[in-house]
């Protein structure tokens, strides 16, 4: 089955927009057995879409269409479709009372030109959006079938995972039981962990196991995508790469599937019930903020500080005057995370100070992370220098600290050497 993705709005032609939306789509396609073959872009111009309909619907089995369902003069895709197609463009009425319910529940009037979003081509097959005010639509264009979905990001992939998904693999003939398993990890590299894990989609010999990588640092996702016929046939070829995998990266990885690193950190700091309190520098309060309790916890931070410089730290928490304030190292750290420890009453103290090399920003410029911990029974420290210019390097703090709270709770070596740091 040839399957052509085609993305509509002068926003993603000139560039001004990156198209996440396309490289989602054919991500999810691709891990569930469709192969993709065609990718358009197109400007919202009438004659430029109709050009590219025909023209995907010459050489595509199947058409995605992505955008232009919206309600103002520029969201061409119904019109241009029922164009195409040789239809006219009706009323849903059950869409239209849906929408006016979307406002309503919402305590607001629908404006009159969103009527324009219930307008679908006659004969349309109708896919529903169950979070938005843009429906889907699936029509066939000579023998293409083309299927339309919203712009909106979180609304799109809702309508692909449980829409547009089951439908392709339905006309494709592929049955088959699709898994996504993703390790999140830090301190590993994509160019690294590749070469650690050649041989994992050599575990099943029918070529069923996939494995991708995404790089967002900090974080280095790992993606191991399988087909079977039956769960069980699924989970018997799955289980030897996970293992693999896990043992492998071992350490580096921070987080499975939805987890988050905070949320492993959360969860650690619940099952001892335990507090935390938080010094930063130069992170402007970014780790109490990725420490936000989840719905239904307990906040377990019960002091935070952010100061911009090490007097201004050290003031705070009232540090003896023997320290030496002109002085940010590992024994600084330290010293600062005892001493909140003790002020704030906490059960753990984090501190973590940076400090920036002298010059411009640049990707040459590097920094000096120091991390204090002060737990019950110690207290530990973690030292880190890395390259790459003020935000590199802040991000990399936060992480880096985050990593090493982690460890530290999880009783795991707190100074295993990652791929971003220079020693």
């Amino acid at each position: 089955m040839l399957i052509e993705i085609l993305c509509t709005g002068d926003e993603i032609l000139t560039g001004k927009t990156i198209n996440t939306n396309y490289s989602h789509m054919a991500r999810r396609f691709g891990e569930v057995g469709l192969t993709m073959h065609w990718s358009t872009a197109v400007g919202d111009d009438r004659s430029s879409l109709t050009r590219a309909f025909q023209q995907a619907a010459e050489r595509a089995d199947v058409v995605i269409v992505n955008g232009g369902l919206g309600p103002t003069v520029d969201d061409l895709s119904q019109e241009v479709a029922a164009e195409v197609a040789g239809v006219q463009l009706i009323l849903d009425e059950d869409w239209l009372s849906r929408m006016l319910d979307f406002y309503e529940r919402r305590g607001r009037t629908m404006p009159p030109n969103n009527k324009k979003q219930a307008m679908l081509p006659e004969g349309a097959e109708f896919i529903d959006n169950p979070i938005g005010t843009a429906c889907g639509f699936a029509i066939n264009m000579g023998k293409t079938r083309f299927f339309f979905t919203p712009g909106v990001p979180r609304e799109m992939r809702r309508m692909i995972d449980e829409q547009i998904i089951p439908r392709l693999l339905e006309m494709s003939g592929l049955k088959v039981v699709n898994r996504l398993k993703r390790f999140h990890s830090f301190g590993v590299g994509e160019s690294r962990a590749d070469e650690m894990l050649n041989g994992v989609e050599a575990l099943s010999k029918d070529g069923s196991l996939k494995l991708g990588f995404q790089a967002h640092y900090p974080q280095l996702e790992t993606k191991l995508a399988a087909h079977a016929t039956t769960d069980a046939e699924l989970d018997k070829k799955l289980a030897p790469a996970i293992k693999m995998i896990r043992e492998t990266l071992g350490t580096f990885i921070v987080a499975e599937d939805d987890q988050t690193l905070e949320k492993v950190v959360l969860d650690s700091l619940a099952s001892k019930k335990a507090t935390l309190a938080t010094a930063e520098m130069f992170t402007s309060g970014a780790i109490a903020a990725r420490l936000n309790p989840q719905p239904g916890t307990t906040d377990p931070i019960i002091y935070n500080i952010v100061a911009r410089n090490l007097n201004h730290l050290c003031d705070v928490v009232s540090m003896p005057p023997e320290i030496q304030r002109d002085t940010l190292n590992l024994d600084t750290a330290k010293a600062i995370s005892s001493r909140l420890k003790e002020q704030s009453g906490a059960t753990f103290s984090l501190a973590v100070l940076i400090e920036l090399d002298d010059g411009s920003d640049k990707i040459e410029l590097g920094g000096s992370i120091n991390i204090g911990i002060s737990g019950p029974e110690e207290t530990v420290g973690r030292h880190a220098r890395m390259l790459g210019g003020h935000d590199w390097i802040r991000l990399g703090a936060i992480e880096l600290a985050l990593d090493t709270l982690r460890r530290y709770l999880n009783n795991l070596q707190i100074d295993e050497l990652i791929d971003f740091e220079k020693r």
